[in-house]
């Protein structure tokens, strides 16, 4: 009889450690190697061995791949997708003992001699024996690890569902890894003719305020989407100041809009939402001059729970017109008071509509220019291509100026929510009990996590027109970036996310609970899974 690997929750300890030690932060080397370690790792066990043809690496983008590990019940149809992500953020904030951010046991070890440079809080945990401290610990390789126990222990006993552990890169920035899966994801369920039954998570518990020790499981995630502007004014000589029109001056009146904008915020299931926030906002110009800037950008962060893109995008509109209307009145009086012609009104376009123009003026071929021209510079992110194509469609098209471009920058999370799904229902109903029962666990449900995550891809209930918007009016759209709409709503199963308890994600404190980690969540989780079975 082959003996498991992972049973134990030493074993489950070890392998977190050994998986956190494979440094993996976003757009790094690292993150390239960390699925051909995995891969390696799961070769291991017995039933890949038996299988091989059921583990698999498949392409992402830049050089990076995605890994696809599937458990087969020859009689069974029904599915479960286990999905997690490898990459981390940086380990950066780390300062003098950086290099002991991916290994757990001796930087819990050090920051015992640190603790007079630690918060209370932290070194109330730290001194309790409680937390395994390093990056990646609890955000998220131990949810990895927890899909990995599953596998192998459905493979050992033979479990009548079938389990699909995928594992992506590039959940931190863009999310390409799980972007890119979901065709794949199709794909292996017509190659094996099973239906998915559910997508689970294993994302951490995040806190709903910083002083939050509750467990938390979530029934959906929530969305987030990034409106976006170019403003473009008329330069001037600073001595002339009135001959022009400045961009910050224009930009001051759309982020004070936008800013804290309570009719951006949702609130469902009696959960409501964050305000929107300016996330960047920059003159476009490298250099200093003594002439005014004439062209900023802003980016601004909106949630989303029911709203599409479209909505978002109509409502940003008319807060940009409504910031636009402010700006004109004030800048008529400015003009009266000096007895100076106005250079003209500021407009608000929508970047469909700036390209729409350009192509009339100049035709197809110097458009697709244009934007060869922005894909050619690699040190520039999808927000930056995005707000450099409309900056080089508008200077191109000056007799436009004075205008607000809006437009949108990737990425964007549709918001996804399974509450009141049948086979939901039963499964929150059964952990919470379960939990309760077996651990003296108190667990809580949300409708929505809030910390973003890949769930937002396997899952797309809005209509056609809902995206339309986004597709339009997002400049990099089907060059560099692209979101598979069409296949997500091919998707049609549940989502669900339980993952282990820990704390302070993307700090140098990050830790996680580790009996709850290493004996409750997958315990609960098994559990979980034979009550679907039945």
């Amino acid at each position: 009889m082959t003996t498991s690997k992972w049973g134990t929750p030493e074993s489950l300890h070890d392998l977190l450690n050994e998986l956190v030690s494979w440094k993996s932060i976003t757009l790094s080397e690292g993150e390239l190697h960390f699925p051909m370690k995995l891969q390696t790792k799961l070769q291991g066990l017995a039933y890949f061995q038996q299988h091989p043809e059921n583990l698999a690496l498949h392409d992402a983008d830049l050089r990076r791949t995605f890994l696809t590990a599937l458990y087969k019940h020859p009689d069974a149809t029904e599915s479960i997708c286990l999905i997690s992500h490898f990459d981390t953020v940086n380990t950066e904030e780390y300062g003098d003992f950086e290099a002991l951010a991916t290994q757990p046991a001796e930087l819990t070890k050090f920051l015992l001699e640190r603790e007079t440079e630690l918060p209370n809080e932290v070194l109330k945990d730290l001194q309790s024996g409680d937390y395994l401290f390093g990056r990646g610990t609890m955000d998220m390789k131990m949810g990895l690890v927890t899909h990995m126990y599953l596998l192998e222990k459905a493979s050992l006993e033979s479990w009548p569902i079938n389990l699909l552990l995928l594992t992506v890169p590039d959940e931190e920035v863009n999310s390409s890894g799980m972007r890119c899966a979901v065709p794949k994801l199709l794909e292996l369920k017509e190659q094996h003719n099973f239906e998915y039954s559910l997508f689970l998570n294993s994302e951490p518990v995040l806190t709903q305020d910083p002083n939050d020790a509750r467990h938390y499981l979530y029934s959906g995630t929530i969305g987030k989407i990034m409106p976006a502007a170019l403003f473009y004014g008329r330069e001037t000589h600073a001595g002339e100041p009135l001959s022009g029109m400045t961009s910050p001056y224009i930009a001051s009146y759309l982020t004070r809009e936008m800013e804290w904008n309570h009719t951006f915020q949702e609130t469902s299931f009696g959960e409501t939402m964050p305000l929107p926030v300016t996330l960047q906002q920059r003159d476009l110009r490298a250099e200093y001059s003594t002439q005014t800037p004439y062209r900023s950008s802003a980016l601004y962060n909106v949630f989303v729970m029911e709203r599409s893109a479209s909505d978002v995008f109509d409502l940003f509109e008319q807060t940009a017109k409504d910031a636009a209307a402010k700006l004109n009145q004030d800048y008529a009086a400015v003009c009266r008071a000096n007895q100076v012609n106005p250079i003209g009104e500021v407009t608000v376009i929508r970047y469909e509509k700036l390209l729409a123009y350009a192509t009339n003026k100049f035709g197809t071929e110097f458009i697709e220019m244009i934007k060869a021209d922005v894909q050619f510079h690699d040190e520039w992110d999808e927000r930056e291509k995005s707000l450099r194509m409309a900056d080089k469609l508008m200077i191109q098209c000056q007799e436009l100026a004075p205008a607000i471009v809006i437009l949108f920058a990737p990425p964007y999370y549709p918001a996804v929510n399974s509450s009141g799904n049948e086979l939901v229902e039963t499964c929150v109903d059964f952990v919470t009990q379960r939990a309760k029962e077996k651990f003296g666990l108190t667990m809580e449900r949300i409708h929505y996590f809030n910390g973003i995550c890949d769930l937002s891809y396997v899952h797309y209930d809005g209509s056609d027109i809902g995206w339309f918007a986004f597709e339009q009016n997002t400049p990099v759209w089907n060059n560099s970036y692209t979101i598979p709409f069409k296949e997500m709503q091919q998707l049609d199963a549940p989502v669900l996310n339980i993952g282990p308890f820990g704390k302070d994600a993307h700090k140098r404190t990050e830790r996680l609970h580790m009996k709850n980690a290493f004996e409750e969540i997958p315990a609960i989780l098994e559990e979980m899974i034979h009550r679907i079975l039945h």
